[in-house]
């Protein structure tokens, strides 16, 4: 069942809560819902509690806000609120790709909130002029074409090459959710992800348990980045998910969540 909560500046925030115990909230990543965490939220919810909100301007969450930026801070700020609407303290707070992203903010903006870290697919540092150059270029396409065009074009980076090959139905499927995603989210989400502060010296003020994943046919964020990720954080845990591209909650599932049902019976 879909609930709403009111994000830090009046906006609501659609989202998924279900089971009980610790909770672990999952930010997914660009240009994803929270439907991205469907496997995560039914095979942790009988040992946590899960919650999975859609970011703002994603899925059933309020449209941007009124200066239509969204930043990675601004995000942040939502899930405190979020935590604030649930009335929870601490939580374990994870994300993939641009969730990731999120989470890191989180974490320099509201740390006292935290009690672990899950950190998949994703990177620390800012983004090379390659990776800015794409990011641009993405934004000309969804104003030019639309959010189809950019599924389409993003389609084929997201998933492993093992997925790509075996399971054409969830292909479809990821390339019809990010095609829900609206156009001008797409551009607001890509701007903000350029705008975003280099993380990197953050990650040795981490002290409490952190999870990293990644898969290993990842060409996003491929796992030498979360190696070198992994290396900063002290006392970190890293699990490779074999024959996973850059949406390994989805690709891989079960060991994806088997991953993570051990990190969260550990915090």
């Amino acid at each position: 069942m879909t609930n709403d909560a009111r994000a830090h500046d009046g906006g609501v925030l659609a989202h998924d809560d279900v089971g009980s115990g610790t909770p672990l909230v999952l930010l997914h990543g660009f240009p994803l819902t929270r439907h991205l965490w469907d496997a995560q939220r039914a095979a942790l919810s009988s040992r946590c509690r899960v919650i999975t909100p859609d970011l703002r301007g994603f899925g059933e969450s309020a449209a941007l806000a009124h200066d239509g930026r969204l930043t990675m801070a601004r995000h942040a700020d939502d899930v405190a609120a979020l935590l604030d609407a649930l009335a929870i303290d601490r939580a374990i707070i994870g994300g993939l790709s641009m969730g990731g992203y999120v989470t890191l903010a989180f974490w320099r903006r509201h740390r006292d909130r935290v009690r672990a870290l899950v950190l998949a697919d994703t990177r620390a540092s800012a983004d090379t002029d390659a990776t800015r150059e794409r990011r641009v270029a993405t934004i000309a396409l969804a104003r030019a074409e639309g959010a189809l065009a950019v599924a389409d074009a993003q389609i084929a980076s997201s998933l492993g090459a093992t997925t790509r090959r075996t399971h054409p139905a969830l292909v479809h499927r990821i390339r019809d959710m990010m095609a829900t995603v609206s156009a001008a989210t797409m551009v607001a989400a890509l701007e903000g992800m350029l705008a975003r502060d280099d993380a990197t010296p953050w990650l040795g003020t981490i002290d409490v348990p952190t999870l990293l994943m990644v898969g290993d046919e990842d060409a996003i964020t491929p796992a030498k980045e979360m190696r070198a990720m992994h290396e900063r954080i002290a006392g970190s845990v890293l699990e490779v998910i074999e024959q996973s591209g850059h949406l390994s909650p989805v690709e891989q599932p079960a060991r994806f969540d088997e991953a993570l049902m051990r990190f969260v019976r550990a915090v």
